[in-house]
């Protein structure tokens, strides 16, 4: 059909438009494959057949297809079309001479083409295979038939490759096969291809019935012929694994850490060697650590005695443990620490102690029994004997678990008494005090509580407990116990040379304003109006600090010892001379009256002074003496020579350092200079010199320290008298003066053009050198440099400038053009 048609399509098109509104004769597509369409129509009065012509949407006017059908048939197909392609299906409905009576069109495109097979097949679990293909072109999407053995038959559209295919049987065949869709319709399905489905996973029972063991169980799976199970160490990289045969459905884990957390999975084997889906991870914990118990105790709460029982904690332990504390006195007590109190605790009692732990898995082991017996009950039947000479004996009876006793006497602001294994306690009872006695037992557990309290009372007697303590340099504090009656104290404290008396009703007393270094009798007398004073009482003997040292001087001997004297007019005392800085205190100590002090630090400032020191206490410090140790050097000097006859010196920073003297010394002469900076500039710096280094530094208050550091040497004197002159053959001489000393020379010649570059070397001892076949009519820029012993060249040499004429075709005569610095 031509295009000469096309119009009259266009019209007919339009006819049968308003023919499907008008008659409604009427096409549809029924159904689509890859290569053929089935068009589905309503039966038209009059017709004697139905003529289907077809042409693609890009040709419309070239028809590729015809299908006819009689009068009574309402569904035809066209075949034999391609695959993924849009068409344009016309219906003509045509009388007995071919006529049409009626048209009507539809628009379709054909489904994908048929796809290759599934290219892999794999399980991701036991009720899901996941299946790789090849896409095709034109496919919108893809429908996966999936078919069992047992006429189990299930289509699924997925969008691309890899896909899911979920909410299988468990450990079943299946025959997979792939078709391509489109909105038109999809393809035929591809040759079928095999897959199976994992054995399911195992259903994990876990328990710990020790604290080292794990117990797993599991229900037979069909068709397993072994089973494996992987155990973890919650926090580990270690691994345990182990196989099972299938007619084993438990397994106990032995070997493991106790109130460890393991994290186990289990799977199932089949008997092509596959490994099953794995089982969902199972947490179990083991049995906690058997505690290790180490101390018990008595400890009181609320006036009411318990037992503390600790033990040791296992660090390495997952989650929480609750401890539970028995005794066999029937006393329990609960903790997640690593102590816990039993309550109450009485006098007398023999404890056999465990502890046990447990955690989710249950209890572990208890620990060894632990015997512990309390604090002794107190004693009984107290009764006092007088003796003569001032003492009294106190006596009880025994009591069951004690070692020892401690009698307490307490009266008259003194108390006494008395440790014993025995029944008995001698005490000096005179002076007529009030006394209360009582005895309390002792064992390792602790004191018993308080029993029978007996009092007495005896005659008066002098003060007890009499402390005298020095709080100053020149200042005394007496205290004492309180006597009974005693209504006045008079103290009295006399040395070799002065007497001094304070009265006070108060059982404390200070005297001021006595000698140093010397040794005072101090003696504290009660008084009362009635019986007076007791002179009989006990004289004690107290020296006072000694004196300050004066006449403080030092010594500075370099930046880190300093020696320090003064005078020191005590009886015998040690001496401290202290250097107290920002960095630091330094000290010496001596006995005689100067010291030295090292570790000084260069360029500080320090405050000397000097205590004295007896067993009596510690001096007033001397007046401080102030001194400045030298500047410190610095550590670090660079020497660079900037050009033949000059060099930058610098260095590092130097504590306390204001000015710096530098000084570079040759036998030729001397370079200095003088700065307050890090670094300065010198000239008059000979060639082919060996120089020394030195520096003076200098404080703000004139300290002077003198640095020596390593030598330098300046670069070998460049020549003088350079010339250069034209030889035949395009060749070039240069002379020099040599500078006497033994190099080699190399000269190089730089000319403005490119690949007009010269070079030569003279031997030691020569002060010439040729350079052939140079290039003439360029200006040349010529250096003689001598050569270091390494062979390195001196590039502080300057350049001069030759022109070098042509004669001809040849070398010429060779111009000056002066001379200038190296760039």
């Amino acid at each position: 059909m031509g295009s000469t048609k096309w119009p009259g399509i266009l019209v007919l098109l339009s006819i049968c438009s308003q023919a499907v509104t008008q008659s409604g004769f009427q096409v549809s597509v029924f159904s689509v494959t890859s290569k053929a369409v089935i068009l589905r129509w309503n039966s038209y009065s009059g017709a004697s057949t139905y003529k289907i012509s077809v042409s693609t949407q890009s040709s419309p006017t070239d028809f590729v297809a015809f299908a006819q059908y009689g009068a009574d048939v309402v569904m035809g197909s066209v075949i034999s079309l391609s695959p993924n392609v849009n068409y344009i299906f016309t219906i003509q409905a045509l009388d007995n001479s071919q006529n049409t009576l009626n048209s009507a069109t539809v628009q379709s495109s054909t489904a994908p083409d048929l796809m290759e097979p599934i290219q892999a097949v794999q399980s991701k679990d036991s009720r899901t295979l996941v299946a790789e293909f090849n896409l095709q072109t034109g496919a919108t999407s893809y429908i996966i038939r999936v078919q069992d053995n047992n006429g189990f038959f299930r289509e699924d559209t997925v969008a691309s490759s890899p896909a899911e295919i979920q909410n299988l049987t468990p450990y079943t065949d299946y025959r997979l096969s792939i078709m391509a869709a489109n909105s038109a319709g999809r393809s035929q399905p591809s040759l079928p291809v095999a897959a199976k489905t994992v054995l399911p996973p195992l259903q994990l029972s876990t328990s710990s019935p020790s604290n080292s063991t794990i117990l797993v169980s599991w229900a037979p799976v069909a068709h397993a012929v072994q089973y494996s199970l992987f155990i973890y160490k919650f926090g580990s990289n270690s691994t345990i694994s182990f196989n099972q045969s299938n007619t084993v459905n438990t397994n106990l884990v032995s070997g493991l850490d106790a109130g460890s957390l393991y994290v186990i999975v289990g799977l199932a084997w089949d008997v092509e060697g596959r490994m099953g889906e794995s089982s969902l991870n199972s947490n179990q914990t083991t049995r906690p650590p058997t505690p290790s118990l180490t101390n018990v105790s008595v400890v009181m709460s609320n006036g009411e005695a318990g037992l503390l029982v600790s033990w040791e904690l296992h660090q390495e332990v997952y989650g929480s443990i609750q401890y539970l504390v028995t005794s066999d006195q029937n006393l329990t007590c609960n903790s997640p620490s690593s102590s816990c109190i039993l309550f109450p605790a009485k006098c007398g009692d023999v404890h056999t102690i465990q502890v046990t732990g447990a955690n989710a898995a249950g209890p572990g082991s208890a620990s060894s029994p632990t015997v512990f017996t309390t604090f002794p009950c107190p004693p009984q039947n107290l009764a006092l004997e007088d003796s003569t000479g001032g003492n009294c004996t106190l006596t009880w009876t025994t009591v069951p678990h004690a070692e020892s006793y401690e009698a307490v006497v307490k009266g008259g602001g003194n108390d006494t008494g008395c440790n014993t294994t025995g029944t008995g306690c001698t005490f000096q009872c005179e002076c007529g005090y009030t006394y209360l006695m009582s005895v309390f037992a002792l064992n390792p557990a602790g004191i018993s509580p308080q029993g029978q309290v007996l009092n007495h009372t005896t005659l008066p007697c002098c003060p007890e407990g009499v402390l005298i303590s020095a709080v100053s340099a020149d200042t005394l504090e007496i205290a004492w116990q309180a006597s009974r009656g005693a209504e006045l104290y008079e103290t009295r404290a006399a040395d070799s040379s002065e007497e001094v008396l304070c009265n006070d009703t108060a059982p404390a007393c200070a005297l001021s304003d006595l000698d140093c270094d010397s040794t005072y009798s101090v003696v504290v007398t009660p008084c009362n109006d009635l019986s007076g004073c007791n002179r009989a009482c006990k004289a004690d003997s107290k020296d006072t600090a000694p004196c300050a040292p004066t006449n403080v001087a030092h010594s500075l001997t370099n930046s880190s010892f300093v020696n320090v004297s003064w005078a020191g007019n005590n009886r015998a005392a040690t001496y401290t001379a202290s250097a107290l800085g920002d960095e630091g205190q330094h000290t010496c100590t001596t006995s005689g009256s100067s010291c030295g002090i090292a570790g000084l630090l260069c360029g500080s400032d320090y405050e000397v002074s000097v205590t004295a020191s007896t067993g009596a206490g510690q001096s007033l410090p001397s007046f401080s003496d102030f001194l400045q140790t030298e500047p410190c050097c610095p550590v670090n000097i660079s020497v660079t020579q900037v050009t033949p006859a000059m060099t930058n010196v610098s260095w590092s920073p130097a504590k306390g350092a204001l000015l710096f003297t530098t000084v570079l010394t040759s036998p030729r002469g001397r370079a200095r200079c003088h700065t307050q900076d890090s670094h300065c500039l010198m000239g008059c710096i000979t060639c082919s010199t060996n120089y020394t280094v030195t520096m003076e530094v200098f404080s703000h208050s004139g300290q002077r320290s003198n640095c020596s550091y390593q030598g330098f040497s300046s670069s070998a004197c460049c020549p003088t008298g350079v010339r250069l002159y034209s030889l035949a053959d395009n060749s070039l001489r240069l002379y020099w003066r040599s500078t006497g000393s033994n190099h080699s020379y190399a000269v190089d010649m730089l000319g403005s053009s490119s690949n007009s570059s010269y070079s030569c070397t003279a031997s030691p001892g020569e002060n010439r050198c040729d350079v052939a076949a140079v290039r003439c009519g360029d200006v040349y820029r010529v250096t003689v440099a001598p050569l270091s012993p390494g062979g390195s060249k001196v590039l502080l040499c300057p350049q001069r400038l030759y022109s070098v004429t042509c004669l001809g075709s040849s070398v010429g005569p060779v111009i000056f053009r002066g001379k200038r610095s190296v760039d």
